[in-house]
């Protein structure tokens, strides 16, 4: 009985050294060990996202103003394309201006011109300055349609800098032409379309 507890006590430490060799990591021809190779690094997020708003004007100043315009961010540069309809034909201003409010009847509650870099009013690029609202003029066909279109990356849309960011602000058509000169607002008449940038 004995020599049969000492035979199964060798057969249970014999086994147990097998499992444990079982679970030693793989040595090579120079008996060093070899490594399994690192999970691969989690996915991130791609940098440069897209980013895409849609917003519609809605009257004001007792116009029939109304369209969309949307902008979309990639890569660090914003495009505003719109399309606005009930303008007389001919040339007419828009701009952004600080505040996405919209509730006046005259849209003044939007305030003046985005102009986060303290600058003149000016076309977009001048050298003696322009305000980041300062669009500029478009035109309007004998049908009444108008379209715009700009790209910069002086824009961005909620990227929390002060100076590029446009969500919170608004943008307005204007009855008249922007002179491009006179201060604050190019003297462009009154508002006739509104809309916040918002999501």
């Amino acid at each position: 009985m004995k020599h049969l507890k000492l035979i199964t006590l060798a057969f249970v430490v014999v086994f147990a050294t097998a499992c444990k060799n079982d679970t030693k990591t793989t040595l090579d021809t120079d008996n060093k060990e070899i490594l399994p190779p690192p999970p691969p690094p989690p996915p991130t997020a791609p940098i440069n996202a897209d980013k895409q708003l849609t917003i519609n004007l809605s009257p004001k100043s007792d116009s029939n103003v109304e369209g969309s315009i949307s902008f979309t961010e990639k890569d660090g540069v914003v495009t505003m394309n719109g399309i606005i309809i009930g303008l007389e034909e001919g040339e007419h201003a828009i701009h952004i201006h600080e505040k996405a409010d919209c509730s006046s009847a005259d849209g003044k509650s939007s305030g003046g011109h985005w102009n986060p870099t303290a600058q003149p009013h000016g076309a977009w690029g001048d050298a003696t300055g322009y305000h980041r609202g300062d669009i500029g003029n478009f035109t309007t066909g004998t049908d009444g349609t108008a379209t715009v279109s700009k790209t910069t990356d002086q824009w961005c849309i909620g990227c929390g800098d002060a100076t590029k960011d446009i969500l919170g602000k608004a943008v307005i058509v204007h009855i008249g032409v922007d002179d491009l000169k006179s201060q604050p607002s190019g003297a462009a008449g009154a508002r006739v379309g509104c809309a916040g940038i918002i999501e």
